[in-house]
């Protein structure tokens, strides 16, 4: 939402507890969970250069396998944290009015996704990494998340989780959503008509990717809970850390996952849901500073554009610094450049064409 569409409010940055705010007053701690996620969401992306570099393999580099398990573990709550912060947007933070307004923020994720997947498709027949030709690719790009802009499989989910959470909002209003709603049951019954389509006439059908699964939807609303929560439950240094602590917990444990049982650990796994948890109540109505927010809201709004194109930098920077020859100095010195330019560059890019008044096309 990796960031992440641009649905919410913002958050802080500093060890002391806010006192919980007033009906509408912006959130600097929900941006700063934005930023968080989005920079998490390129170091992951970094440390997987890393792992493939070694094949997820020790015996291939073991400074290199380390280094990148270990970043990746750090990272993993990222996505949790995309759909929990878009759950409090749409239940607590600004609930839409109407279907309309609806219609208009699933317009400004939709969009930019569709310029980008063009964007990553073009890329890769300029890198002759277009497999199965680029046609081919668009149309499954239509219904599912293709090779070339892989880390756009998360917004296939995140549509319909904030499509069902703001026509439940809406009904509990009193409104009735008719086009938000039939949009919705569409996306329910696509897979079974697409599929039927598809044999009745002998034809392929790409898999239908615009679901979400139930740990999706509890992300999102736990994230709504927890957010919510007033500042006393967030209050006191023994709490934050507490928190602090149980995040560390959740990173070690997945790390050890990741190694001992499957890489990369699962989003539905309880090792990313306990890091995950942790870290929202690490970084809950905690305050900004006031020299910090307006650089915290700057991040926080470029954040889903920084995230849609960091993928095109990431993979065009990672040959020249990931080697899986590299030392420990080496890997970790690699990692840091790697994510550090790569995040500088796609902060900078979109803030850029957020001045020039693209952001609507390109996020």
């Amino acid at each position: 939402m990796p960031s992440e569409p641009r649905l919410a409010p913002a958050p802080a940055v500093s060890p002391s507890a806010a006192p919980a705010p007033a009906r509408g007053e912006h959130r600097y701690d929900i941006d700063l969970l934005r930023v968080l996620a989005a920079a998490g969401v390129i170091l992951c992306h970094a440390a997987g250069e890393l792992m493939a570099a070694v094949d997820r393999t020790p015996a291939k580099g073991a400074a290199v396998y380390t280094t990148g398990l270990v970043a990746d573990a750090v990272s993993r709550a990222a996505v949790p944290l995309f759909f929990a912060i878009a759950g409090w947007v749409v239940l607590c933070g600004a609930p839409p009015r109407d279907g309309a307004q609806v219609r208009r923020r699933l317009t400004r994720i939709v969009v930019p996704m569709g310029v980008w997947t063009a964007g990553y498709l073009m890329w890769a027949r300029l890198r002759d990494e277009a497999d199965g030709g680029v046609r081919g690719l668009a149309r499954d790009a239509l219904f599912a998340s293709v090779r070339p802009a892989f880390h756009l499989w998360y917004l296939y989910a995140y549509v319909p989780v904030v499509l069902l959470l703001s026509v439940a909002v809406l009904v509990r209003s009193g409104k009735r959503p008719w086009g938000a709603g039939a949009l919705l049951l569409g996306l329910a019954l696509a897979p079974s008509l697409l599929g039927d389509a598809g044999r009745l006439a002998g034809a392929r059908v790409p898999a239908f990717g615009w679901q979400f699964g139930v740990y999706q939807l509890a992300y999102a609303v736990a994230g709504a809970v927890l957010l919510s929560l007033p500042g006393e439950a967030f209050a006191g240094r023994r709490r934050r850390l507490l928190w602090a602590g149980a995040a560390v917990c959740g990173w070690a444990a997945v790390a050890v996952y990741e190694h001992r049982v499957h890489f990369p650990a699962a989003y539905a796994s309880a090792v990313v849901a306990l890091q995950a948890g942790a870290v929202l109540m690490l970084a809950g109505r905690v305050r900004v500073p006031e020299r910090f927010r307006g650089p915290v809201a700057l991040l926080a709004g470029v954040s889903f554009g920084a995230y849609l194109v960091h993928l095109m930098v990431l993979r065009t920077l990672s040959p020249w610094v990931v080697s899986a020859g590299s030392g420990a100095v080496a890997a970790v010195g690699g990692l840091l450049a790697l994510t550090v330019v790569t995040g500088a560059l796609s902060f900078g890019a979109a803030w850029i064409w957020t001045r020039a008044g693209l952001a609507r096309w390109l996020g």
